[in-house]
């Protein structure tokens, strides 16, 4: 999958665990309605090209959407999505 828009913020590295890192990539589409979106590169994937983005410049990322399910200590069941980047144009 592709979403396109423009450059809200170029996230910098953070370290989510001993051996896990991942950086955040907010866009803001091009739409009548326009939708902000947080896509997370995980493991330094396409760091080199994160550094280069400018706020405001237009780009397509291609998408992985992720999701999962978890049972919390109260016997709930919770539900989670991901958006991950493996690609810029």
């Amino acid at each position: 999958m592709e979403v396109t828009g423009k450059v809200k913020v170029v996230g910098a590295e953070q370290q989510v665990s001993s051996s896990y890192t991942k950086r955040e990539l907010v866009i803001e589409t091009d739409e009548q309605y326009p939708q902000t979106i947080a896509i997370e590169f995980p493991q330094g994937k396409c760091g080199n090209e994160l550094n280069k983005l400018l706020v405001g410049q237009s780009v397509t990322v291609g998408i992985n959407l992720g999701g999962r399910e978890w049972v919390n200590p109260q016997g709930e069941t919770k539900y989670f999505n991901s958006v991950k980047g493996w690609k810029i144009n």
